[in-house]
């Protein structure tokens, strides 16, 4: 064993020192004794130096290591400013728009709170149920025009009905809240609804779907005989809209916010990062569509905020009652105007790709009480 070479380093504190780099010439171990415990010690000690010297030599590399960590954790750190951002986004000058006393008096007077009729739409009177008689005469219909000041119950109490969705269904409202003063309305003289007699249909078949006899439909329309034909309208005593289609004309119900060509590309709560990868709470539902394909408002209420933020790109905020708001985000363009009052299926803005987006959908999010909300769970078509 010999030294064959030496090498020379500095320090950080610029002190020179010298490493001993051994190397084993092989005809100096030419028998089995010349394999000794010296020997192992020799090369293993020339080996680590030279590795001490390759891992000095490296030494003005080491930064990297922290920046490596630092850009393993993005995806995580991303991930938590989103979701912080996203919870944050209620108090986003929500509180600077109408109160709910105020919005309810700034809303159309025609619409009213349902605590004056049941889910049915049945009028309360004096805490109790008021119930339709019987219906053996022939309906008559009178022309009403609509008066500032007026309700849906206030006209069925004027013209003695008991039941709102018997004005709503006549008329086929949509939305209440848009109707406005001076529209003429037709009054039945009962409680009912309209049918349109489809082919195949016969006056016993209808009087069994809607539970009622053959002589009231014969005598409420003044019928000559029981034989009827397609396309026929009749006056159906004592039926009521479902509860769904009354609340959707009370505008109570919350509509989807696309109306056609639309897919959900992530749904409301646990998923991956469309970015990162990394498990996230997402706070609504995505429709993903078309560019350009207008957002609808879910529901009566009014514009409390418009504006952009990296997060949400352009996005509105609307108030609605009873303690509800809906988000619409990532726009390619804002319709709406702050502090305006939006009917149901209104659009506010045309779908786009703006903020933390990863191509064109909407981002629609729901909150009752300032607390989230999972939208499904109130969407009805």
């Amino acid at each position: 064993m010999e030294v064959i070479n030496y090498s020379v380093c500095t320090n950080s504190f610029g002190k020179s020192f010298k490493f001993k780099l051994f190397a084993v010439r092989a005809h100096n171990f030419n028998s089995e004794n010349d394999f000794s415990l010296k020997r192992v010690f020799l090369e293993t000690r020339g080996r680590f130096f030279i590795a001490v010297k390759k891992i000095v030599s490296l030494r003005k590399y080491f930064y990297l290591i922290p920046c490596c960590v630092f850009l393993a954790f993005i995806p995580f750190i991303t991930v938590k400013v989103n979701n912080i951002s996203q919870l944050k986004a209620k108090p986003l000058n929500i509180s600077s728009c109408l109160s709910s006393d105020s919005l309810e008096q700034t809303m159309n007077v025609y619409a009213e709170a349902s605590s004056i009729f049941d889910i049915e739409g049945n009028i309360l009177t004096e805490g109790s149920l008021s119930l339709p008689s019987t219906f053996i005469e022939n309906v008559t219909f009178k022309t009403y025009t609509v008066r500032k000041g007026d309700t849906i119950s206030s006209i069925c109490k004027k013209f003695g009905l008991s039941n709102i969705s018997t004005i709503i269904a006549v008329n086929d409202i949509k939305n209440v809240r848009s109707i406005p003063a001076g529209k003429k309305l037709t009054i039945p003289s009962c409680d009912g609804l309209f049918h349109t007699v489809a082919k195949n249909e016969s006056l016993s078949s209808i009087a069994t779907k809607y539970n009622i006899s053959v002589e009231n439909l014969v005598d409420c329309n003044d019928l000559s005989s029981e034989t009827i034909s397609a396309g026929l309208k009749l006056f159906i005593p004592g039926a009521r809209l479902n509860s769904d289609v009354l609340e959707k004309a009370m505008g109570e119900l919350f509509i989807y916010p696309i109306k056609t060509g639309w897919r959900i590309t992530s749904y409301f709560g646990h998923r991956k990062d469309p970015f990162s990868g990394v498990d996230s709470n997402h706070t609504g539902v995505d429709f993903a569509c078309p560019k350009g394909t207008p957002i609808q408002v879910s529901r009566t209420g009014t514009i409390s905020y418009t504006g952009f933020s990296r997060i949400y790109g352009n996005y509105v905020i609307v108030k609605h009652s009873d303690g509800y708001q809906t988000l619409y985000a990532h726009m390619s363009k804002i319709i709406a105007t702050k502090g305006s009052k939006v009917t149901q299926g209104t659009t506010i803005g045309l779908v786009g790709s703006t903020g933390y987006s990863t191509g064109n959908h909407l981002h629609f999010t729901v909150y009752k009480d300032g607390k989230l909300v999972n939208p499904m769970s109130l969407l009805k078509k």
